[in-house]
């Protein structure tokens, strides 16, 4: 055998041992294979929340209960009136509440009566005329209000009524016509329990509400 054929032998063998070499180290590949791509986890789209309108109006709801006459009563007044808010007549009437009766503890009425129906007006000064015949004299301070919860609410021909019970807290002392301590304790205060009701027409151009009525 000439030395031609002889290297030629011997490098087709060289050749068939790489190949067989190279297939035990990386494999082979039948058909398509999956691909070897690593994916992350499978995330789910976020549901698109549903806005539900007509819910409960919870300007109304945290002060009556959802299904009261009340309730329908405050909200035929926003109705009538859009700028009405609960909360707002509600801070409106506990500054009401100081106003007023800190006016007829010192005899003031005059300040106060165009918050006041013509009934209840008089029937205020009247109290206030019969101290000052009898030569009384009041020292008042306000406190603050300690609790106040709207009780009812009634709506019939634009003519809005709330009533609002208030648990308030002051010092109060009664004095004769010589000056002494009739009445409560100078520094010692007392509570004060009062339901007042309020009117108003709603859509009116006056926006004060007036007490109508007053009780314990």
């Amino acid at each position: 055998m000439n030395s031609p054929i002889l290297q030629l032998l011997v490098l087709a063998g060289i050749a068939v041992f790489l190949i067989l070499r190279l297939r035990s180290v990386l494999g082979t590949r039948d058909g398509h294979e999956p691909s070897r791509e690593v994916q992350g986890p499978t995330t789910q789209r976020p549901h698109n929340l549903e806005v539900i309108e007509g819910g409960p109006d919870r300007d109304i709801t945290d002060h009556v209960p959802e299904d009261s006459e009340s309730a329908a009563a405050l909200a035929e007044m926003k109705r009538a009136e859009p700028s009405f808010g609960v909360g707002d007549f509600l801070s409106g009437a506990r500054g009401a509440y100081e106003m007023i009766l800190m006016a007829f503890e010192r005899g003031e009425m005059d300040k106060v009566k165009d918050f006041l129906s013509p009934d209840v007006y008089a029937s205020f000064c009247e109290v206030v005329a019969i101290r000052e015949e009898k030569g009384l004299t009041i020292e008042a301070e306000f406190i603050g209000i300690r609790d106040m919860t709207l009780s009812n609410a009634s709506f019939e021909d634009g003519a809005a009524e709330i009533t609002v019970k208030f648990v308030g807290e002051l010092v109060s002392v009664v004095r004769d016509k010589d000056g002494d301590v009739i009445e409560g304790e100078p520094g010692k205060a007392k509570r004060q329990k009062d339901i007042w009701t309020f009117e108003r027409i709603m859509g009116a151009d006056d926006p004060n509400w007036r007490l109508v009525a007053t009780g314990e």
